[in-house]
């Protein structure tokens, strides 16, 4: 299935491809297998193959071998690198940042990007936004919330903003609040899905 250029970077292909190069270039020090990779982003091992060669063929990534895995990490050296991890960091980063920051943290049941972000990375047309927008459903202390926004702002050279939902209030389907009866109209990105890796 061919998809489009992606609103948030349309000089890329598609969005799988700017998903792809964020992760790697946006976790300069991992070294990463294919299937690592392609769990992270949410795409077939054959896919990351795909775009990992023409990475490595650009000389953007080094490769090395364990056994028959084949691992890959950014090539800092590069001097396309850094604008490259910055570009990536302004148009997919708040993806692969997220997810990072928030899996770490006790009491997040779900979180989600909202708002303008969302629209643009489902392909949505429009300027890229100037802010992120973030539901955490659960009972994360919100000092520790507050430090994922201020490293993620940090890492992403824009604001994050981060909003504590209830999980009873999140979950109630009979409720009228207009907030999250807006939310749930538009576009929405799981960083922590419901369940997801819980027994």
């Amino acid at each position: 299935m061919k998809s489009s250029s992606p609103s948030l970077l349309p000089l890329l292909r598609s969005r799988t491809q700017g998903d792809i190069i964020a992760w790697i270039v946006l976790h300069p020090e991992n070294e990463y297998s294919l299937v690592e990779i392609a769990e992270h982003v949410g795409v077939s091992p054959a896919t990351v193959m795909r775009e990992v060669d023409r990475l490595a063929d650009a000389g953007l990534v080094t490769e090395t071998r364990r056994g028959n895995t084949r691992l890959v990490k950014a090539a800092q050296d590069n001097p396309v690198f850094r604008p490259l991890a910055e570009l990536m960091a302004a148009t997919f980063g708040p993806v692969p940042v997220l997810k990072e920051l928030l899996a770490g943290l006790d009491g997040v049941e779900e979180a989600f990007i909202y708002g303008s972000y969302a629209d643009r990375y489902e392909g949505n047309a429009g300027r890229v936004p100037n802010d992120v927008d973030v539901i955490v459903v659960g009972s994360t202390d919100a000092d520790e919330l507050f430090d994922v926004e201020e490293r993620a702002s940090r890492a992403l050279g824009r604001e994050v903003n981060i909003r504590k939902v209830r999980p009873a209030a999140w979950r109630d389907e009979s409720s009228k609040d207009s907030f999250r009866e807006t939310v749930l109209s538009r576009p929405m990105i799981a960083l922590i899905e419901r369940g997801a890796g819980d027994a």
